[in-house]
């Protein structure tokens, strides 16, 4: 008996390959951990996301990779989210980071049978797996599409005077929280795709809201990553139609070299001091 090489360098080069020759199959790699994915970065940044622009050469891989705060410590809680975005370009790859069972089902639906083939990177939670308020039902999955923002129908548009814009599992956090229903004047919507950035459909979700006064990104990685210092301008940009708002708010952990917590308990403090200040109560 003998024991294998754990090489995520040489399995992700396999999936490319496969892809790039197999046009008409949706391929899917995923990652144990997010984090995983730190192995084969020479595989991304060589063929993945440079590839087009290189050789015209391109593929539907799709890449699984979870990603989330749910006090793992700092070695599986982050899939490096900031790297895919600051590495999207020229309509290079599709990042997204679907948060029910039906957008998750379109999203893949969506890679299989566009035109346009395209890398995807999906940032896919271990904790929404057994979560039930991210399930759909079966209307849900058999009709409709893939919609690259959610808004908040829980509020009337009318009363909302803070919007909060976040990104994957920690929405649940937010909108599970108990200090949400204290938070009657705050809609929370999410960003479901990341790149390229819907620009359009978040400015209309801005303009939905006729009394807005504050707007809020929410996330749970550090300011230094995750999707902020990538997506900033263009948040900036939807939310100009927002007359009484001011500019966009950072609500999440700051500037840290380890992207998360090593001890749970200070996880949890952080994530609640996070909602909290999202929600804006104290």
């Amino acid at each position: 008996a003998y024991n294998s090489p754990l090489s995520e360098y040489a399995a992700l080069g396999f999936e490319y390959g496969y892809s790039v020759t197999a046009p008409e199959a949706l391929i899917l790699w995923e990652a144990q951990f997010g984090d995983f994915i730190n192995g084969a970065q020479i595989i991304v940044d060589q063929f993945i996301v440079s590839g087009r622009s290189k050789w015209g050469q391109t593929s539907r891989l799709t890449l699984l990779l979870p990603h989330g705060y749910e006090g793992n410590g700092p070695e599986h809680s982050s899939a490096r989210l900031e790297r895919f975005l600051q590495l999207g370009a020229q309509d290079n790859i599709r990042i997204a980071n679907a948060t029910t069972a039906a957008q998750f089902f379109h999203l893949l639906r969506r890679q299989a049978l566009d035109a346009t083939a395209r890398p995807l990177v999906v940032m896919t939670p271990k904790g929404l797996l057994r979560l039930r308020q991210a399930t759909s039902t079966l209307g849900e999955l058999a009709d409709g599409a893939f919609r690259p923002v959610l808004g908040d129908s829980s509020v009337e548009p009318e009363s909302v005077r803070r919007l909060v814009l976040t990104s994957g599992k920690v929405y649940y956090d937010i909108a599970g929280h108990e200090a949400r229903e204290s938070a009657s004047s705050v809609a929370i919507a999410r960003v479901e795709l990341l790149y390229p950035f819907p620009v359009d459909e978040v400015r209309d979700l801005v303009a939905a809201y006729p009394s807005l006064q504050e707007i809020v990104w929410a996330q749970e990685e550090p300011q230094n990553m995750g999707a902020w210092r990538s997506i900033r301008h263009r948040l900036e940009e939807a939310a100009s139609v927002a007359a009484q708002a001011e500019r966009v708010k950072f609500v999440g952990r700051p500037w840290r070299a380890s992207p998360s917590e090593g001890y749970p308990t200070l996880h949890q403090r952080e994530q609640d001091r996070i909602v909290r200040e999202a929600l804006g109560v104290g």
